[in-house]
């Protein structure tokens, strides 16, 4: 199930990675580039929804999609994050907790599945929630304007991705605790 649609739509956020930061490296006025930013982002995020509608719909769900499909996300939220601060829209301890705790959670998961205990840190709601305020805080950050004439979406992404490094950090406790009595079973 490499090429089906669901599968090949997951592919697409892993090809937008380059699109969206060589966006930067154009030399264009900054507000279009924030623009083609923001909607690309928004274009491909909204791709995690859809890839799994379709493969639910069309019946073609895979292992090889369930693995892949959490991939693009990581890599697409990582990217953005760090070219948010190699713009300065984004502080450095955001995106190290952030990206940190993707990586250990990611271990994590990787190794509970290797001990067939993968069960304990299944996909709970507060890691779906913490997911949805970070892709609602990245195009506001990459943005970095007033929407609507009222929204300034600089000061509104800065909360946003503060509250989900917080959401974050929850989150990883809530995984590790569900994990640790495996742990315990496993290390001396």
């Amino acid at each position: 199930m490499f090429f089906t649609i669901p599968t090949l739509l997951t592919w697409t956020r892993i090809v937008a990675i380059p699109l969206i930061v060589g966006v930067f490296y154009l030399g264009m006025e900054p507000r279009t580039q924030n623009l083609i930013a923001t909607v690309m982002f928004v274009v491909f995020a909204l791709t995690d929804w859809l890839d799994g509608f379709l493969a639910r719909r069309l019946n073609q769900t895979s292992s090889f999609g369930a693995f892949l499909d959490p991939v693009a996300d990581k890599f697409l939220v990582c990217a953005s994050l760090l070219v948010l601060v190699q713009l300065g829209r984004a502080d450095v301890f955001v995106a190290l907790i952030i990206i940190g705790r993707e990586i250990a959670i990611s271990a994590l998961r990787e190794w509970m599945a290797q001990i067939g205990a993968s069960r304990s840190v299944a996909v709970h709601m507060l890691g779906k929630v913490k997911t949805t305020v970070q892709m609602v805080a990245i195009p506001f950050l990459l943005y970095d304007g007033v929407l609507l004439g009222r929204l300034d979406t600089g000061v509104w992404g800065t909360w946003l991705i503060w509250i989900a490094a917080i959401l974050t950090i929850w989150s990883m406790v809530y995984y590790l605790q569900r994990a640790l009595p495996e742990i315990r079973k496993r290390v001396p």
